[in-house]
Order: structure tokens, then sequence, then C-alpha cells
């Protein structure tokens, strides 16, 4: 009797435990109303003809994707959550977000992107004005291999790009960095015949290489800065770019998303725009400038540049670098800027001579209000450099 009345609760317990399990059951309607929250801080919805739960697993059917001033939505098919679990405080964590491959053909153009995916995505459960429980947070974005054909050829291909995002102590903001990997580009096919006359004398029929960025944004003060934004191609050479600039807050980016808002309910889109325009401008004058730079580290493009320009003109590589040691000068003396003209004129001598890396810089000794530079640009732009700080310099 004793085993039977065991047996027997044992049954009760497992036929209550199954009775009681839809009540923990992940509520995907619920996720997808705080997904929408936290996008609206980015002005962007997303829709979806049906949310289905399995387990830990939602899926978004049909999943659209709309941003504040555009009219045509995004078409993203079914975007599949797993490890999907509620904080505790309402909110979720996903451990991967994954959407469909990409193949979509217009005209004679194919684009195709693989294993596209969010890893560690954080949703909070309720949308706190001015900190990052306003923002949907994940911990990495990736996509795998890309490609763009055209007529049946390969034009464009990429191994794959990877973004991260880290949180700053105390949540004070967030570092990112990004890669694209493995860029490859089929020149060959350029159909215009002077561009193709131009890449057959330089001898660049491909492009290779990799596009690298890392910053970071200070949520109190708005602070953006770009460590590196760089395009690094073989046998072409390293351009990258850097920039700070603050009063890029979440309250900035609130306004924004309002004006654009407004333009997209306007019906007269001549107004629209005007009204935008003005919008932006009122909204640039709340930024700050810190510093930027754009620099270029040689990997013998210049040569050949040297060489192709010398041969259009009848002379030779060196003798049109020695052209331009003259020419330069001549052409930024119009500038009224003295200066910054001695500075451009030794540096592009010490270039040419020697084609290794070049660098223009702007850095204030203070940040500087952008309705400063405004007012410098249009009553006085020859003090742009000193109210910027600018400098030129080479192989440095």
């Amino acid at each position: 009797m004793m085993r039977t009345s065991h047996f027997r609760t044992l049954l009760a317990g497992a036929a209550l435990a199954a009775l009681a399990s839809p009540a923990f059951a992940l509520d995907g309607a619920d996720l997808l109303a705080k997904l929408n929250a936290t996008y609206a801080t980015s002005g962007v919805s997303i829709a979806s003809s049906n949310v289905a739960v399995d387990g830990s697993t939602v899926t978004l059917e049909s999943a659209e994707l709309k941003a504040t001033g555009s009219e045509t939505p995004i078409k993203l098919g079914n975007v599949t959550m797993e490890g999907v679990e509620e904080d505790g405080d309402g909110g979720y964590t996903i451990e991967t977000v994954s959407f469909e491959d990409v193949n979509i053909t217009e005209a004679e153009a194919t684009v195709t992107a693989k294993d596209l995916a969010l890893t560690g995505v954080s949703v909070p459960g309720k949308v706190v004005p001015g900190t990052l429980e306003s923002l949907l947070m994940y911990e990495s974005a990736t996509a795998g291999p890309i490609s763009v054909t055209t007529k049946g050829k390969e034009v464009f291909s990429m191994s794959g790009m990877e973004a991260n995002i880290t949180r700053m102590d105390a949540d004070a903001g967030l570092e990112f960095d990004a890669t694209l990997s493995d860029l490859k580009a089929d020149l060959t096919t350029v159909e215009d015949p002077k561009a193709k006359e131009t890449l057959d004398k330089l001898g660049i029929h491909s492009l290779d290489g990799e596009v690298s960025m890392s910053g970071s944004w200070e949520l109190a003060s708005g602070k953006m800065t770009v460590d590196e934004y760089a395009f690094d191609f073989k046998d072409i050479g390293r351009l990258n770019l850097t920039l700070a600039f603050s009063g890029y807050t979440l309250d900035f980016l609130k306004s924004m998303q309002e004006a654009l808002k407004a333009a997209e309910a306007n019906p007269n889109k001549e107004e629209a725009n005007a009204a935008m325009g003005m919008s932006m401008m009122g909204l640039v004058q709340q930024l700050t400038f810190n510093n930027a730079s754009i620099s270029f580290e040689d990997a013998s493009i210049t040569k050949k540049l040297l060489d192709y320009a010398g041969g259009e003109q009848g002379v030779t590589g060196d003798q049109m670098a020695q052209s331009l040691k003259g020419l330069v000068p001549i052409m930024i003396a119009q500038l009224n800027m003295p200066d910054l003209q001695n500075q451009i004129s030794a540096a592009v001598n010490t270039y040419l001579d020697d084609p290794k890396s070049i660098k223009i810089s702007a850095e204030p000794k203070e940040p500087v209000p952008f309705p400063m530079i405004m007012g410098a640009a249009m009553g006085a732009p020859q003090t742009i450099p000193q109210v910027l700080g600018v400098t030129v310099t080479a192989n440095q």
C-alpha cells in the first residue's frame, strides 16, 4: 500500500507540473513588444506575422524592420532567437539571434550573405531614458561570406564581418570595434572606358584588403570617439580616419528621431525637407568638436599615380613630382592661410621625395562648439586652421 500510495503521489505531482508548465512559458508577444520599446530609441520598429515559442526558442515569422524616414520596410524573413530567458526584471537575455541567409537578385546583380547573427543580446524590461537600459544591447554581430555577382561573375566578396560592443564600468558608456575581412573587388568588370584605361595603366585590376574600426561612446557627455576607421588594401595603402565630438547624447538622438517623424508625417515634402533642414541646423549646434585626423600610409600607389600622371603630360614620374612641388604653394596661396600654406608645402615636398605617410590633424587646445566653427567659416574662413588647430605632417 505504501508503494502504491507513493506512486500515485508521484503521478499527481507529474500531472500538476505538466498542467502548470504553460504558465512558465515564454511570452513571445511580450518579448516583441519590449524589443520595439527599446528599438524606438533608434527610430526602428519590427513587425512579425506570428511569434512562435518552442521552449527557450522564439521565432519571429515573416519579420519586417522599418526605420523612421524610410517608406519601405526591410523584409527579414524568419528571425530565430535561441536561449531566451527572462532576467527577473521583466527583461530578456538571448544567447543567439539568427537571420535567414540573404539571396537577392535585381536586374543582373545578385547579393548573397550567410550566417548573419547577434549574440549576447539584452532586452530591458523597462526603458529608462538617459541610460543604457533604453537601448537594445548585444555583445557581438557576425556575418559569414558575402558576395556580389553581376552577369554571373563575382565582382565583390568578403569572407566575414564581426562587430563587438562592451559596456564601460558603471554603464558609463560603450566601447566598440568592427572588422570586415578579406574584401576583394574585381575591377576588370569596370565598364567606363576612361576608368578602365586608367586602371590598366596603373596595373590595378583588383582590390584586396580589409576595413577596421574601433571607438567609444560616453553616455553623459555624448562624446563619440572613433579611434580608427581604416581602409587597408594591398599594393594601395592604408587610409585611416579618426574623429571625436561631444553632445551626441540620447536626448540628441531622441530629438533627431522626432524631427524625422515630423518630416515623415508631413505630406508636403518640400515643406518637410525645409523643416528637417532647420531642425538639423539646430541640433548640430548642440555638438562640440574635439579632434579629427586623416592619414594615408603608402603601399606603392603614389609612385604609380605619379608615373601615370607624368605619362599623360609626356614626362617621367620624378619630373611630375618636382612639378607638383612647385604647383602646390601656388594653389594653396589662394586660401590666405600663410601658416598652413607653409606646413602643406613642407609636408608635400617630404612625401613626394619619399612616399611613406602623410597626415592632416585638427586638434584644438580646447573643444570647439560647432556654432563657433560655423561662424568662423562664414565670417573669417582664413581663421579655421587656428580655430581647429590644423597641422599637416609627412613621414612621421
